[in-house]
């Protein structure tokens, strides 16, 4: 399960650092900017939608336990 937290993690910060690099890149020369920077953040989203899901399901079938913090009297 960590491998999959990290491996998104990544993934995620992946997107984002494309999505930076496309919205430096394009519309310097005079060209109308093109998709690109949208289609990496909403990879951006999907991933962490994923992410998210992923881990609501791993507490469903019990393979992670909440600790929580606990409540002082």
């Amino acid at each position: 399960m960590t491998y999959l937290v990290v491996l998104a993690f990544v993934a995620i910060l992946g997107s984002l650092a494309s999505a930076l690099y496309f919205m430096m890149k394009d519309g310097q020369d005079g060209k109308p900017k093109t998709s690109n920077m949208a289609r990496a953040l909403a990879f951006r989203v999907g991933f962490s939608i994923l992410l998210f899901v992923c881990i609501l399901l791993a507490w469903k079938f019990g393979y992670i336990q909440p600790t929580g913090i606990p409540l002082s009297k």
